[in-house]
């Protein structure tokens, strides 16, 4: 595709990934979990706790992914893919490839030995895509959280 940009994200994109990572929460069928709003990705990605980079097709953003930096005592320095996400509409266009390339070339570049993310067992279209990047797909280790407002 001739037209479409990959580039680090602004400020004034925040909107518009907010909008993508809606559109991921319906895709993942938990529309009603988004809950963070735009006042605060602004205030985490001024603070730089997390990058994002966008697809911009026709001056419109078709693709993100959201990242940041974290620690493995095991391994050292990683990053962590937060979200990942191409409109339905521009997929199998090789958008979701570039934007996954240019996070690699930003693991590289930071020096770091590993790239995570969460891949929903059912979403056999991504898992695909991911070992077609030489992706390992852990089934071994469950997911913790702990909800501040419940303890």
């Amino acid at each position: 595709m001739s037209n479409l940009i990959i580039r680090r994200a602004t400020r004034e994109d925040l909107p518009a990934i907010l909008e993508l990572v809606r559109e991921l929460a319906v895709f993942e069928k938990e529309p009603e979990a988004v809950t963070a709003d735009l006042k605060i990705y602004q205030e985490v990605f001024d603070e730089k706790l997390i990058t994002c980079d966008v697809a911009v097709v026709d001056n419109e953003i078709v693709g993100m992914t959201i990242f940041c930096d974290a620690f493995s005592t095991w391994k050292g320095r990683m990053m962590y893919l937060e979200d990942f996400y191409v409109k339905p509409g521009y997929r199998n266009l090789k958008i979701g490839s570039k934007l996954f390339d240019a996070l690699i070339e930003e693991c590289k570049r930071r020096a770091c030995v590993l790239l995570k993310w969460q891949v929903l067992d059912w979403n056999e279209d991504a898992i695909r895509f991911y070992k077609s990047k030489n992706a390992e797909i852990e089934t071994t280790w469950y997911n913790g959280k702990l909800w501040m407002d419940q303890v």
